[in-house]
């Protein structure tokens, strides 16, 4: 009988290798190789040659052969359609990032930092969903009292009263409300899904379950791999919509091999200021929806709620200042009205302090440079201070304008015009580009009260901003663009 072959995998990539190295070559990590059993090495199994090859002669001629026929494959004419009915998540900010709801038979992998929320989250959409379908909660990391805890607290207060309970033959009436089950056991999980048959179920979470069959430790790669796939195959195969939650490193990625962030159908990111109340929801990846979308939520003493407006998380209340501009930014299909904060002053060291929270540190030192040469503002001799309200992170060229006119207004000491919004990305000579989604940028300022937007030059949007009551003032260079903005030339002496 041919041994067992050792097996070196990289708990933090997944990548495999036959020999023992310090460091991994995946992905450059030390000392993160881990040997597991193998399947034994057979060098005298061969692949069987394909039915309905071409013969050949002695000669090395090609004797014709009929047709080849497939299988199991299938012209894709012929594959059935299904109409797609997704499932309301109980939150439209949710269903937002989703794409309009769960879609049956999807895995949807929510990450993020330990105590942000995804829990509170997932089990009030749970509450939510039970009302009309049925749910599996699978608590792997608390127990039943404790999630029953968690639940009394987020639950509406007659949610008590609508308990109904279990047949007498041991099935679960429609419309029972949510299962729970506190299990690590990958089998047992399994078991109970397959009898179960629920519409929608969460793993809470993904990292602590564990396989008996392998002897890896929870949450190593093995494990998470397998877990991940075992469930996958049981959520195509009966169209269960999958909800996994998984953890996040130190460095803020979700933890486990990259290939589960490949195996499941969306990648979903809950994120915000653990000083702050509101949550952000990301969509990272997304095979039934567009990415990059966003939903806003704020935590409250009952749990997660959602945000309707929100611009007024991220704009100032105490009107202009001096070293403020107001942006608008886009996340997906929704635009946010942003404020950007400045501070300018002169520097008491060798070289300036630049910081940036919100905006890239490297875009500023880009603007900052623009600045000096096309508009003689010696600003090399001063530290830059970048703050976006409300701790949201841009990351799209749209706020360059902003950001620009943010700091002239502060080294100036100037207010901008009340009503002022900046769209617009600045180029290394000082130009301005043109930016996606223009026409939704001015319509969500114009809803929020603004009347003045400067934009890049030649728009093309002049009739649908007089049809907005907003005053559109175009510009080809940043130095236009700050004369329009402020009313003066902020170069000049």
């Amino acid at each position: 009988m041919a041994r067992s072959a050792p097996l070196f995998i990289c708990q933090a990539c997944g990548a495999q290798t036959r020999q023992f190295f310090g460091r991994c070559h995946g992905c450059g990590a030390w000392n993160t190789l881990v040997e597991q059993s193998g399947p034994a090495a057979d060098g005298r199994r061969r692949r069987a040659a394909p039915e309905g090859a071409p013969a050949r002669t002695g000669a090395g001629e090609k004797v014709a052969q009929a047709p080849g026929r497939p299988r199991r494959s299938e012209s894709i004419l012929m594959a059935v359609e299904r109409p797609l009915q997704r499932l309301p998540s109980g939150f439209a900010e949710f269903d937002r990032v989703l794409g309009g709801g769960l879609v049956p038979g999807a895995l949807v992998l929510v990450g993020g930092d330990p105590g942000i929320g995804k829990s509170t989250l997932l089990l009030q959409s749970a509450q939510a969903l039970a009302a009309i379908t049925s749910v599996l909660y699978v608590s792997a990391e608390e127990s039943a009292q404790q999630v029953r805890l968690r639940w009394s607290r987020l639950a509406p207060p007659d949610a008590g009263a609508a308990e109904q309970p279990v047949g007498a033959d041991g099935a679960v009436p429609a419309g029972a409300g949510l299962q729970l089950l506190a299990e690590t056991d990958l089998e047992l999980v399994l078991q109970e899904l397959e009898a179960l048959r629920p519409a929608v179920a969460i793993i809470d979470s993904i990292q602590a379950l564990h396989d008996d069959q392998l002897s890896s430790a929870p949450g190593s790669v093995a494990q998470v791999r397998e877990c991940a796939g075992a469930l996958q195959r049981l959520a195509k195969r009966q169209d269960t919509a999958l909800l996994l939650v998984g953890h996040v490193t130190k460095e803020g990625m979700l933890a486990g091999p990259k290939v589960l962030e490949h195996l499941v159908d969306a990648v979903l990111t809950f994120e915000g200021d653990r000083f702050a109340s509101h949550r952000l929801l990301r969509a990272v990846k997304n095979r039934f929806g567009a990415t990059h979308e966003l939903g806003l939520f704020e935590m409250r003493d009952r749990g997660l709620a959602e945000v309707t407006n929100p611009s007024e998380l991220f704009l100032g209340h105490d009107g202009p200042a001096a070293g403020t501009a107001t942006i608008v930014a886009c996340e997906g299909t929704r635009s946010l009205v942003v404020e950007l904060q400045a501070l300018v002053s002169t520097t008491s060291y060798a070289s300036p302090r630049r910081t940036a929270t919100g905006i890239g540190i490297n875009r500023l030192h880009q603007i900052l440079a623009v600045l000096e040469k096309h508009m003689g503002l010696p600003l090399s001799r001063f530290d830059c201070y970048l703050a976006v309200a409300g701790g949201l992170d841009v990351e799209e060229p749209a706020a360059d304008l902003g950001v620009a006119a943010a700091v002239v207004a502060s080294y100036r000491d100037l207010t901008l015009p009340a009503g002022t919004v900046l769209v617009g990305e600045l180029g290394l000579g000082g130009q301005l580009r043109p930016v996606g989604q223009l026409e939704l940028r001015l319509q969500e300022a114009a809803r929020l009260g603004f009347r003045r937007a400067v934009v890049p030059r030649g728009s093309g949007l002049g009739a649908i901003a007089a049809g907005l009551d907003l005053q559109l003032l175009e510009a080809a260079t940043v130095a236009e663009a700050l004369v329009a903005g402020l009313g003066f030339d902020p170069a000049a002496d």
